[in-house]
């Protein structure tokens, strides 16, 4: 799959820069954004509201940091792009005893499964490393059940001048980073038709957002963008 042209006309990452960026951060990983993501991490999963067989699907799980925060009587499915990263999830996984999770190495913009699969959705901190955010969403729509929901906590470009200044400048080096800097929220819900039902901030410093949305897709003129808007702007 090849980079190219995104969101507001930005440059894209590629499979190739995603790979190789979370290849350098696989060990590392847990101690560089454990401790940091991992508020939003369980608020997300608490915001579910996970029922006993629940089946859900995780996208980009990474290192599975997040997998002993399910509960044991969920079904709990992990792709990621990154066989490094999967492999370091696997050994915790066998570690910590994880029989309810299966791990698949898998581009989350291609996605294998069928139709409706899961219950619930959910994308940590991968919207803004993926070369196609929209295609992203896509999937998540289509494997989801079609009354089920979508859960996206990621960095958006911070609202305040300074900050989104600074981000500006260091997006030129987002394949060295693997992850957009510069990646707008307001791009993301207008080009992805993001149904969402509620949004809030998480994580230090409120830098990092999270969304709910239902598993449908509204009108132009749907009234489920304002919050996330709202919420975006404070």
């Amino acid at each position: 799959m090849d980079g190219g042209r995104g969101m507001n006309g930005r440059k894209t990452l590629d499979i190739d820069a995603v790979q190789k960026a979370y290849r350098r951060y696989a060990r590392g990983y847990d101690f560089l954004f454990g401790a940091v993501f991992q508020p939003g991490r369980q608020e997300i999963i608490d915001g579910m509201a996970l029922q006993p067989g629940d089946h859900v699907l995780e996208v980009g799980v990474g290192t599975g940091i997040s997998l002993s925060l399910y509960p044991s009587d969920v079904q709990v499915t992990g792709i990621d792009i990154s066989p490094d990263m999967l492999a370091v999830a696997e050994r915790r996984k066998e570690e910590m005893g994880l029989h309810n999770v299966e791990l698949k190495v898998m581009d989350a913009e291609a996605m294998e499964f069928e139709d409706d699969r899961f219950d619930k959705v959910v994308a940590m901190y991968v919207a803004s490393v993926v070369p196609n955010p929209t295609r992203l969403v896509d999937e998540m729509h289509r494997v989801c059940r079609p009354d089920g929901e979508l859960f996206i906590v990621n960095h958006f470009q911070s609202r305040h001048p300074i900050i989104s200044r600074l981000e500006n400048l260091i997006a030129p080096l987002s394949k060295l980073i693997g992850f957009r800097p510069d990646f707008s929220l307001d791009d993301f819900v207008k080009d992805t038709g993001l149904d969402i039902i509620d949004s809030n901030q998480v994580n230090l410093l409120n830098y990092w957002t999270l969304l709910r949305a239902r598993n449908s897709k509204p009108s132009a003129d749907d009234e489920g963008l304002m919050p996330v808007r709202a919420a975006a702007s404070a």
